[in-house]
């Protein structure tokens, strides 16, 4: 099989590092892909948002399956460019990502399936987002309707930040706040079957603590210890399958990777948000932990095929991923710095860096690129194995003024050890 993967983050990179290892993959090319890719693929310049340009470079390379990884392109209708040559693509329509594109479709989606959410208000004007914000009240929860690469979403005490984001915002959701922790859950779907991943949680604030502004993830850690043995089947049921039902009876049948992401409240479980690809820094851990051969679990949802596969085979370790973040990141990031210590990194037994925001300089050295840098990524036995191998990674590497945090999977280790607490 020939894959082509869209997208050049760390998300891409493991997805990319999954299918080199997959035996069914004869071909393995990438575009625009990064400097880490480049080793495991052959990378291909092209605008990732043109859906002509990727369609005929599928084309050209006579691609049996195309994997759109990064939500922008999703939404620009790229998967449906290439489906239009006949080429199996895993990845939504546009119409159906727009499950992802706008927060307030998705709540209408939400709404018409059962799915248990937050309530909310969709605003468009200053008298709707005072209104809303006074119903809700503090802690306030406000969220860009359009995409804005996981920072759109602000949730603060303060009455006066809130409203300058909703503001700023043009059309916001404005929604009530969910207690309890948040957990991750990736599914797998053709339209009609639905796969669950296993579950994962992500950190999205900048520092340790949960402190500091949201980011796109700083970090990642799978199994959940904490959760409970039925979540799986329970999102399953109230929430995955109604909703990719519901795409279906519309007329806009989501086919790709459906990401749930929830909150695990005093009320149950409820959804903060959809997601039409996979998520970062989570697809680290989720596919380092996945033992079925990936390039075929993506053909068969691409091709309509899913309900006839054999259930997924998964790791009964654990797995870790860490950040390396580029300095002021969330923030405007610097860029060009020379990234050290890859290859101490690559020489350690159980973990790996997987490359985000990295190119290669006139020099030909590895150097940074944007925001998040790097992913260092570990398996082990259990949390705690797989934390230290990932912190021992990230040691390994040099980059000036970069930072990361330094309590990833912290609390969960603890409580995979002592599960009382």
């Amino acid at each position: 099989m020939k894959v082509l993967v869209i997208g050049g983050g760390a998300r891409e990179h493991a997805l990319c590092r999954s299918l080199s290892l997959d035996p069914d993959v004869t071909a393995l090319h990438c575009a625009p892909g990064n400097a880490g890719i480049a080793e495991v693929a052959e990378v291909h310049p092209v605008n990732a948002l043109d859906g002509t340009a990727v369609a005929e470079l599928a084309v050209s390379l006579a691609a049996d399956l195309v994997v759109v990884g990064p939500e922008a392109p999703l939404v620009a209708g790229v998967a449906d460019a290439v489906r239009e040559r006949g080429i199996p693509v895993f990845g939504p329509s546009a119409e159906a990502a727009a499950l992802e594109g706008s927060k307030a479709f998705a709540k209408d989606v939400m709404a018409a399936a059962n799915v248990p959410t937050a309530r909310a208000y969709v605003c468009t004007t200053p008298a709707e987002i005072d209104e809303a914000l006074d119903a809700f009240g503090a802690p306030y929860v406000v969220k860009d309707d359009g995409l804005a690469a996981g920072k759109g979403v602000v949730v603060t005490d303060d009455l006066a930040a809130a409203r300058e984001h909703a503001l700023a915002c043009g059309r916001v959701v404005i929604e009530e706040f969910l207690d309890g922790p948040e957990v991750s859950l990736f599914a797998v779907t053709d339209g009609e079957t639905v796969v669950p991943l296993q579950p994962a949680q992500d950190f999205k604030r900048a520092l340790d603590g949960d402190e500091g502004p949201n980011t796109g993830g700083m970090g990642a850690y799978s199994p959940l210890p904490w959760s409970e043995p039925k979540l799986v089947d329970e999102v399953l049921r109230t929430v995955l399958q109604p909703t990719v039902d519901e795409l279906r009876r519309r007329g806009t049948p989501f086919s790709g990777l459906l990401y749930a992401g929830l909150a695990i409240t005093s009320r149950g479980v409820r959804v903060i948000e959809f997601n039409a690809r996979f998520g970062d820094p989570e697809t680290q851990v989720v596919l380092a932990r996945l033992k079925t051969p990936l390039a075929g679990l993506l053909l068969a949802a691409a091709t309509g095929t899913l309900a006839s596969l054999p259930p997924l085979r998964w790791s009964d370790g654990a797995a870790v991923t860490v950040v390396i973040a580029s300095h002021n990141y969330p923030g405007t990031p610097r860029t060009g710095d020379v990234i050290e210590g890859l290859p101490e990194a690559a020489a350690l037994e159980h973990a790996y860096v997987l490359h985000a925001g990295t190119t290669h300089d006139a020099a030909g050295q590895v150097v940074s690129a944007g925001g998040r840098v790097l992913s260092v990524t570990a398996t082990g036995p259990d949390l705690a194995t797989a934390r230290e191998r990932a912190y021992e990674g990230v040691s390994r590497v040099r980059l000036d003024g970069s930072h990361h945090r330094g309590d990833i999977a912290e609390w969960a280790a603890a409580a995979e050890r002592a599960p009382e607490l």
